[in-house]
């Protein structure tokens, strides 16, 4: 089931789903909607690397950057990643769905299928993908629309994986 607006001030109010720091604009209808961090990280486009999703780290093919008032530009078709202002903290009963709000839609950029899973604790890392021309983002613009679902009861293991508790942009973490 998704949780009404209602639904999510209710676990809001109880602290059984954190989001901090919230804002007057962060419950929506049905779901919430989350700003961008002040960090990203773009690839360095180089044609002899290739990353190994074993045992690689990114950290030389991977520039992250601060930024303020000035913003952020996502090239065509680059892959960055970005964070979110929000500390989130998930209940063992709920799972969030990740998507693009359909402002950042309408200007080209896209987001893979991303789930926030049960019981997960910190900042969301995600990729967004570049569209057909650039386009300049802003620190505190609201940028996902998280909707919530109840699982049919708590989980049996929530969430305790290597991106657990994860501030800013987070890399990959071979496993």
């Amino acid at each position: 089931m998704i949780l009404s607006d209602w639904d999510i001030k209710i676990y809001l109010e109880k602290k059984l789903l954190v989001i901090d720091p919230i804002f007057e604009d962060t419950v929506r209808e049905n779901g919430v909607d989350l700003r961008f961090g002040n960090e990203f990280c773009r690839y360095i486009r180089s044609s002899n690397i290739v990353l190994d999703s074993a045992r690689s780290s990114v950290d030389d093919v991977i520039e992250c950057v601060k930024v303020g008032s000035e913003g952020f530009v996502i090239n065509p078709l680059e892959h960055i990643l970005a964070t979110t202002l929000e500390w989130v903290e998930l209940p063992h009963d709920l799972v969030g769905f990740v998507n693009l709000r359909s402002t950042f839609a309408r200007l080209s950029l896209y987001i893979p299928p991303t789930i926030i899973d049960a019981g997960f604790k910190g900042q969301v890392t995600i990729e967004i993908i570049g569209g057909s021309l650039p386009v300049r983002v802003y620190p505190g613009q609201r940028f996902l629309h998280v909707i919530f679902a109840r699982t049919s009861s708590p989980v049996y293991r929530p969430y305790k994986g290597k991106y657990q508790g994860q501030k800013g942009v987070t890399l990959p973490r071979p496993d």
